[in-house]
């Protein structure tokens, strides 16, 4: 068989009457080893020995799949690449590409330059995006405070103190 390459395809909800079936095998075969056990999935041939162990995530893309194909949904797969454009690291980060810019220029995002368009790594922008989630957990934690009914002057006052030490945080400097 030979290699086509890997592009983005479209699958459109042709024959559902024929995915509830597999919906019910797959949801079936979840019930009944829950998330204890390791099950393994195969494709199975015409021929006794046509079988292949498919790994844990393509059996989870498949239900994905089949889910959406059965709700009456297109479904597309697009393969991503382990480099991204500065625009695809803006979407997956939920930011503006000027903001990425930003950020490779300030050293924060690693990134390398081919011509004059910088590429990144998918591993290093999704690192960015959990350090990032880190940084909101805590300040979220820093902003909160127990909440006294007898001393509303006092929870006050430790709200505003930890809203000063924030500002200075972003403007760079110590507490």
């Amino acid at each position: 068989m030979a290699a086509r390459p890997i592009e983005e395809r479209t699958f459109l909800p042709d024959n559902t009457d024929q995915l509830a079936p597999v919906m019910s095998f797959l949801e079936a075969h979840e019930r009944q080893w829950g998330t204890a056990a390791k099950p393994s999935y195969a494709l199975v041939g015409i021929d006794e020995h046509d079988r292949i162990e498919l790994p844990e995530e393509v059996h989870q893309a498949l239900k994905q799949v089949v889910a959406a194909l059965l709700a009456g949904k297109a479904v597309t797969v697009a393969p991503h690449s382990l480099t991204l454009t500065s625009q695809q690291a803006a979407d997956l980060l939920g930011v503006s590409r000027p903001t990425v810019k930003r950020l490779i220029e300030k050293g924060e995002l690693p990134a390398d330059r081919v011509g004059n368009r910088h590429r990144l790594r998918l591993d290093d922008v999704l690192d960015y995006r959990e350090a990032r989630r880190q940084r909101q957990f805590e300040a979220l934690a820093a902003t909160s405070a127990d909440i006294d009914d007898e001393d509303i002057e006092e929870t006050l006052q430790s709200l505003r103190e930890a809203r000063k030490a924030i500002e200075e945080r972003r403007k760079g400097r110590p507490n």
